[in-house]
């Protein structure tokens, strides 16, 4: 399993981006995705999980300005970031979970300007 990270960058407060996190093969459907990520100095937090039945939760910190989602046909699950604050700042991690066995993607950075 491959997970590819994507769509990070530097961004002033209040901006949006959005991550894709892209998988070689179908795996999406039925397995869970999250979406996690690490500022420095600080431990790896879980921002977004998404079930393989589809559903969501989020971390009560970005709860009303992210978006998890995924795009099956495109083997692909996205973070959409809206509202970004500079505490947002960290390098963003998708993580899949296939039964009993976790992969991480590369991982890619954002950075939000004050």
């Amino acid at each position: 399993v491959q997970l590819q990270a994507s769509g990070g960058g530097l961004v002033e407060a209040g901006g949006s981006l959005r991550l894709s996190c892209a998988a070689s093969g179908n795996i999406f459907r039925n397995n869970a995705i999250s979406w996690h990520r690490q500022a420095p100095g600080k431990q790896r937090e879980l921002v977004a999980p998404l079930t393989s039945g589809g559903g969501t939760d989020y971390a009560d910190s970005v709860k009303g300005r992210f978006t998890i989602s995924r795009d099956i046909a495109k083997n692909t699950v996205y973070l959409q970031m809206n509202s970004l604050k500079p505490e947002d700042t960290a390098v963003y991690y998708c993580r899949l979970r296939v039964g009993f066995n976790y992969y991480w993607g590369q991982g890619t950075q954002v950075t939000v300007s004050s």
